[in-house]
């Protein structure tokens, strides 16, 4: 009867060590396969962030096209965030070119004509308020701040200051490709400047900045990669014209460097 008992017990405790074993089994299997699944995870993220790092943006762009232009309300009427504020800016622009090109109003006429318009009104009304019991207009009192003048004032000081010192450093001979690109663009502008006015040109390119970035925000993929191409082909024709002609040209003094 003893043992009968023992060998019953050694039965139970060899099949309770295949349940733990294979408990003990599974367990390490759903680790492995969870630390295999966190492996593969983070190797995704990796490999997708060394991907997004790879795509080239143009001009060096790392922000999204609204933080790039500043955030807030301008960009918000850049990018035409509220269609019905920046299709009446729009609007307005285009009045008001049509105004003085295609109607040729002058500005003085202009400001002159609102002006007689808005005091008639205004002293009319406020006479006619006498007869009919009916309280005066309220005209608001405009005045400027000075802070706002200030700020203007530092912002156009700085730019203006940002521009003579880069015109310092093309007439000293220091940054040839500077030199050619700000030679180009003068070029363009004079060639504009040669077929439309002033007012002309000061629309369009309000127009170009009024349309371009919401465009380039809606195919900004497409517009890099077409980007990237041109660009590996400007570096081919700059590195030949370099090679065969600009290395030639004899440079301007160097800065003295402090030891």
């Amino acid at each position: 009867m003893a043992e009968h008992k023992e060998e019953h017990e050694s039965v139970m405790e060899s099949v309770m060590d295949k349940i733990s074993d294979k408990l003990h089994g599974d367990g390490d299997s759903s680790s492995s396969s969870s630390d295999s699944d966190d492996d593969k995870k983070k190797g995704s993220s990796s490999a997708a962030a060394a991907a997004k790092a790879k795509i080239y943006r143009l001009f060096g762009r790392e922000k999204p096209v609204h933080a790039v232009l500043g955030g807030g309300k301008p960009a918000d009427l850049v990018l035409w965030r509220n269609k019905k504020i920046s299709g009446g800016v729009l609007a307005g622009s285009t009045a008001i070119w049509l105004l003085f090109e295609v109607m040729e109003y002058h500005l003085l006429t202009l400001l002159g004509h609102c002006l007689i318009l808005s005091l008639a009104a205004l002293f009319l009304w406020s006479n006619a308020c006498t007869f009919i019991n009916k309280s005066p207009p309220n005209i608001p009192e405009v005045t400027i701040p000075e802070d706002t003048i200030v700020n203007i004032a530092r912002s156009l000081r700085y730019e203006i200051n940002r521009g003579f010192f880069t015109l310092k450093e093309i007439g000293q001979g220091r940054d040839l490709k500077k030199f050619l690109i700000v030679v180009a663009g003068l070029w363009v502008l004079s060639v504009l400047g040669s077929s439309c006015n002033f007012l002309t040109l000061a629309y369009i390119v309000f127009v170009v900045l009024y349309t371009v970035p919401v465009l380039y925000e809606k195919y900004d993929d497409k517009v890099d990669a077409f980007g990237e191409k041109a660009m590996i082909e400007l570096k081919k024709y700059y590195a030949i014209v370099d090679e065969k002609y600009l290395s030639k040209i004899p440079k301007g003094p160097l800065k003295n460097k402090k030891p």
